[in-house]
């Protein structure tokens, strides 16, 4: 069964909704997200959401490179990627009416 999880993204916290057995892969999925836009966020001086597209297209990228050399499951990967995407998506919808 799911249940809501805390995270926190450069700073802001968005609730999630994970089951109990992919908390360990959602943390490590924060975790390397965290790292790579702090990576641009050095490099760049534009807004966050083209860092956050630069950072998808980053992960995306090496996703694409492990698939080649190790027959990852790129349709599910991608398919799980935008799931997630689109929740933390509506999570931040409800989290900006509330400011």
């Amino acid at each position: 069964m799911s249940g809501p999880k805390q995270i926190q993204i450069m700073g802001r916290s968005y609730q999630v909704s994970v089951k109990p057995e992919e908390e360990a892969a959602l943390d490590e999925a924060v975790a390397l997200v965290n790292g790579k836009l702090q990576e641009l966020m050095g490099r760049q001086s534009s807004g966050s959401e083209s860092t956050a597209l630069m950072c998808a297209l980053m992960i995306a990228h090496e996703a694409v490179l492990a698939q080649r050399t190790t027959g990852l499951d790129m349709p599910g990967y991608t398919r799980r990627i935008g799931a997630m995407a689109e929740q933390i998506e509506q999570v931040a919808r409800k989290q900006d009416k509330l400011l």
